[in-house]
């Protein structure tokens, strides 16, 4: 009996009744012997020295094992650079770490750490700290200090460029028809996952074992190493569940190493989780920003030109600004094309990535725009980017490794009911309520490790297998998706296959950013099984004991765990024969993936169409999300219940970026003005709409073996621009800033 693939099944979680009944351990979940707890004391002012720290009191609380400030913590061994995690190397969050000296950066940063018996009581003993500041003038928001902006020879850790052209765009602009110049603004957004970051760290002489919230174990072993003056492998790093990133746990923030230097002075292990509250503080943030855009095209709606400027506050420390411009520069054919990124510095923590980061602003203006267009020429908003469709990439040249995007617009909008849109703005009505329908284009980059990519398959006799890699599970489903692939390649059923992750021990997996992970881990699973497929073949073929003997490996296939000649199956024997008959109790097999120089020659990227349906109360502003619906082309799908899960949870994700997300900083005193969840306002069922989800299936045969691309945060790009361009369809007011606010519609 043939074993049916695994791969491409709505495949239920394997971890889901560890994770309902409480079997699943997350990183503040482990509890150790004699562990002691710490809590960060963070500046309350957001820029200045600290001219005094009086802790007496506090040293005499019960239970208080030590407090560490920059008078008695060691100082770091190195700083690391700042590098996007996807390369597998150190990534810290920002190239500043705190409680050095008594320089004052930013409203949060850490001033202190106390340890306590209990976490009450290093809490407590928190609040005893007297603290003296020195301010100095501080710059919290963009428009205080917009005169002394600057152009960055790179951003995003130096791995793009700050200005990017192709061509002349004000020769492109002369020659249009109709010019846009249009102007949005962005409020500030904060990660909030279900789980705060958390560490506990424990030391066993020099060893350093770490339980650590991160979605790249190999990148906080790294990172703490380079701080502490490690080697890394002295450092162990496990984290089997993570509750939710979005970004924040993708790169590595100081509270990992500050946990471990406070466990190597009390001499005890300590576990440090983060506050809501500091998670505002602590982990990065998308950076408010302001984005102009210049478009020119001709009457028949084929851009010209153009020109996409970005602003944006950045730490003292880097030049960090999401790339918002880099998808929109590449998803239409424009031969004329000028992206700038202007900085300013401000005391403010470095910004970090953020799900979709950059592609989900950057577009929300592209769009945005392209929907004035078509309805300043009265064209068809589909059609009008059918007409600025490119089969290229208009940066490179190159064809796309594959797209789908003309499919996603085709089903996407017969999903949507698109045809009963009228093009004119209030003319659909649902009693006293205005309805609104828009669209927009998706596309998120298909990204490649720098580096290989490694996993480990092991057989048992009883025909059981387990595959291996180091990637943790922070709620994709990889755990589920990576079984699948094993299995396949094996040739067994499913259910005699697990996976084991999360642990730096295992096979080196570089941090799973930028809608990396399906793509990497299962290009090295798939590797790692298939070796040990063929290992196993070749050695029953050379048994003189096998029905196999002497046949051709090529002409033998493998299905229910049972090796047997393709064209006569009644010729073979199973895994566990072989090993038996051999006195081997398991063999194993290591497998390597890294994207080849063929890459290199292709545009990749992630393709999608978005549809929204809102309705709009005329006389409270109020908007509502009625419909949401979304096509994607992710190349071939490994699990299609996560591939939606991930989908949907975008596009919920796009809503809330829409309407609610927003966080400003007091211009005086540098804080947050939203600190927590009950005033950073994020989507709740109540605002949930109906989500559709049509996933269309592309062959990419250069992606990676298995030709998949990602869908973890293309679900968001667009979501946000379709539910403002139904707002404007249902009222007749365009509104370029986000969110969209009662206010601003009023």
């Amino acid at each position: 009996m043939s074993t049916p693939l695994a791969i491409g099944q709505p495949v239920n979680r394997v971890d889901g009744r560890h994770k309902v009944t409480g079997g699943a351990h997350y990183s503040a979940d482990f509890l150790l012997d004699n562990m002691a707890y710490a809590v960060v004391v963070g500046a309350r002012v957001p820029s200045g020295r600290i001219t005094h720290i009086d802790t007496s009191e506090a040293l005499e609380a019960r239970g208080v094992l030590a407090i560490l400030t920059h008078e008695n913590l060691p100082k770091v061994a190195t700083q690391p650079p700042l590098l996007p995690s996807l390369a597998g190397m150190s990534a810290p969050g920002q190239t500043f770490f705190p409680l050095q000296d008594e320089v004052v950066h930013y409203t949060g940063q850490p001033v202190a750490v106390v340890v306590a018996d209990t976490l009450e009581r290093a809490q407590h003993a928190g609040a005893l700290i007297r603290i003296g500041y020195e301010e100095t003038p501080s710059v919290t928001r963009l428009e205080l200090a917009r005169d002394k902006a600057y152009e960055p020879e790179a951003i995003f850790a130096g791995f793009i460029p700050g200005r990017n052209q192709r061509g002349d765009v004000e020769t492109g602009l002369a020659q249009a028809d109709v010019r846009i110049d249009a102007t949005f603004t962005y409020a500030a957004n904060n990660h909030n996952p279900i789980e705060p970051s958390a560490t506990t760290a424990a030391w066993d002489g020099d060893r350093l074992t770490l339980y650590d919230a991160t979605q790249g174990v190999a990148t906080t072993q790294l990172t703490v190493a380079a701080l502490l003056g490690l080697t890394p492998s002295n450092v162990r790093v496990i984290s089997h569940y993570v509750g939710g990133s979005f970004g924040c746990k993708a790169m590595i923030w100081a509270h990992p190493a500050l946990a471990a230097l406070a466990a190597r002075h009390v001499g005890r292990p300590v576990k440090l989780n983060l506050t809501r509250a500091q998670m505002f503080t602590s982990v990065g943030h998308r950076e408010e920003q302001e984005q102009r855009l210049t478009l020119g095209a001709s009457r028949e709606g084929r851009i010209t030109a153009l020109r996409h400027h970005k602003l944006s506050p950045t730490s003292h420390f880097d030049d960090w600004a999401e790339p918002s411009l880099g998808v929109a520069s590449r998803i239409y054919a424009c031969s004329n094309y000028e992206g700038v990124y202007r900085l300013i510095r401000a005391n403010t923590m470095t910004p970090t990535f953020m799900r979709a980061p950059g592609e989900a602003t950057g577009m929300f203006a592209l769009e945005s725009t392209m929907d004035d267009l078509a309805h300043q020429l009265g064209i068809d908003p589909i059609e009008l980017r059918l007409r600025n469709y490119t089969d290229t990439d208009p940066n490179t040249g190159n064809p796309w490794s594959s797209s789908g995007l003309k499919e996603c617009y085709e089903r996407g909008a017969e999903r949507f009911g698109w045809e009963r849109r009228n093009p004119e703005p209030r003319s659909h009505r649902d009693g006293h309520l205005l309805i609104g329908y828009g669209m927009a284009t998706a596309g998120y980059p298909v990204y490649g490790p720098t580096n290989p990519q490694r996993a480990r398959a092991r057989l048992y006799s009883d025909g059981t297998a387990v595959v291996q890699a180091a990637t943790p599970d922070f709620g994709t489903g990889v755990a589920t998706v990576m079984t699948q692939v094993a299995a396949d390649a094996l040739g067994i059923p499913m259910e005699r296959c697990r996976f084991e992750g999360g642990d730096t021990t295992l096979p080196t997996i570089a941090a799973a950013v930028g809608s990396s992970g399906s793509g990497m881990i299962s290009a090295a699973v798939h590797t790692a099984a298939t070796n040990l497929r063929n290992q196993l073949v070749a050695q029953a073929v050379a048994d003189t004991q096998s029905p196999l003997h002497g046949a051709d490996p090529g002409t033998v296939i493998v299905q229910a765990g049972r090796m047997m000649l393709r064209d006569r199956p009644e010729t073979g024997e199973s895994y566990g024969d072989l090993l038996h008959r051999n006195f081997l109790p398991d063999v194993e097999a290591a497998g390597a993936w890294s994207p080849g120089p063929r890459t290199n020659n292709y545009g990749m990227m992630t393709f999608g169409a978005q549809f929204a349906e809102v309705a709009v109360d005329p006389d409270l502003a109020l908007v509502r999300v009625r419909r949401m619906v979304g096509a994607f082309a992710p190349g071939r799908v490994l699990n299609p219940k996560t591939a939606r899960s991930q989908l949907m949870g975008g596009m919920l994700w796009g809503l809330g970026q829409a309407l609610l997300e927003a966080n400003y900083m007091d211009p005086g005193r540098g804080r947050w003005v939203a600190s927590g969840l009950g005033d950073y306002l994020v989507p709740v069922n109540a605002d949930a709409p109906d989500v559709e989800v049509e996933i269309v299936e592309v062959e990419d045969k250069i992606v990676n073996p298995l030709g998949v691309k990602g869908v973890g945060e293309v679900g968001q790009v667009g979501a946000a621009a379709a539910i403002a361009n139904a707002i404007h369809h249902a009222t007749g007011r365009r509104i370029r800033e986000l969110p969209i606010t009662i206010e601003a519609l009023l």
